[in-house]
């Protein structure tokens, strides 16, 4: 049996919705849940809203000090720490598990999985870089950009059953209690930095080059797009296994993502259809309804501020206080 997950709180649920529902059509022998970084307590949603698909709370995968955790991330920084923890609820709960895949929400799957679950039969785990071939100008991103983020994107990662993968996402949850920040200055981007060590701390993985796998903003310099008989295919004849649309915004239909300034979407009509295609979904899904829900775990910045520097500097508590409130 295949798990797949993905992780949001109650504001990103049409995109867990819409990755749903394409993991439905495509792969309906793959048990699908989302790992709720939020909590449903006096939550009435709306009956055209009303989840249809198991949610897991993240206060139910028994996280040792996760208040902890909450008190000193960001609500990105929060949702990509827990990602660890999932991997063992799921290989903990779920024995018949073969293997578990993590999606990011803002994804949609294409095609069947079944290279992909052809590769977790012979590799612990599968992993997909941003890039595979070099990028010839400077602007965002770059190779630069991806060495301060991680050479691999945690959109998508997926292991298999082994006692080698459960040391490791051990490693890994350790390493998020507290070091999951967006902080390039300190060598850190939340969770995804860490992954650089994966192929070499668990020596089967396999590092995904197939241009189907992962398509996002970040690498649209090496991939162009087309559709033959309902098939969207990547350079050429490779079908579209997902596509990853990370900073896309509904109300912003021209722009590709707001963290690239490579390309417009006017002057990339091969994605034309790809981001209709998703924008049409969200709306369809509920993007407007979900968004206007905080999630319940995240502190105002001063006092997430406060626990931050209280970590990092060890120091008596009446001085962060004061640091804090002068800066």
């Amino acid at each position: 049996m295949t798990i797949a997950f993905t992780i949001c709180s109650i504001n990103y649920l049409a995109q867990a919705r819409t990755l749903r529902d394409s993991l439905k059509s495509t792969n309906p022998e793959i048990l699908f849940f989302v790992g709720l970084v939020d909590s449903l307590k006096d939550i009435a949603f709306e009956d055209s809203f009303a989840p249809t698909f198991p949610m897991i709370e993240i206060d139910k995968i028994e996280i040792s000090d996760f208040q902890g955790m909450a008190d000193r991330y960001d609500i990105t920084e929060l949702n990509t720490a827990v990602k660890p923890f999932y991997f063992t609820y799921f290989f903990r709960h779920y024995p018949e598990a073969d293997n578990v895949i993590y999606f990011d929400p803002d994804i949609i799957v294409f095609q069947p999985l079944t290279e992909l679950l052809n590769a977790l039969a012979t590799h612990n785990a599968v992993l997909t870089p941003h890039i595979i071939t070099p990028i010839e100008d400077q602007m965002t991103p770059n190779e630069v950009h991806h060495l301060n983020t991680g050479v691999y994107n945690l959109g998508f990662v997926a292991f298999r059953r082994s006692e080698e993968n459960n040391r490791f996402i051990e490693w890994w949850e350790e390493k998020l209690r507290f070091e999951c920040l967006n902080d390039v200055c300190s060598g850190l981007f939340v969770d995804q930095n860490w992954m650089n060590f994966l192929p070499i701390f668990v020596p089967s993985t396999r590092i995904e080059r197939n241009p189907g796998y992962n398509a996002a903003y970040w690498n649209m310099h090496e991939r162009t797009f087309t559709i033959q008989d309902d098939t969207h295919l990547v350079n050429g004849d490779n079908p579209l296994i997902f596509f990853h649309f990370s900073g896309y915004d509904p109300a912003k239909p021209n722009m590709l993502s707001k963290y690239q300034n490579r390309f417009e979407l006017a002057d990339r009509t091969d994605l034309a259809p790809l981001f209709d295609l998703y924008r049409t979904s969200l709306l369809k899904n509920g993007n407007a309804y979900y968004r206007k829900f905080q999630c319940a775990y995240i502190k105002p910045d001063i006092a997430r501020r406060y626990q931050r520097i209280r970590k990092l500097l060890k120091t008596p508590v009446n001085f962060v206080i004061d640091l804090v409130e002068t800066t």
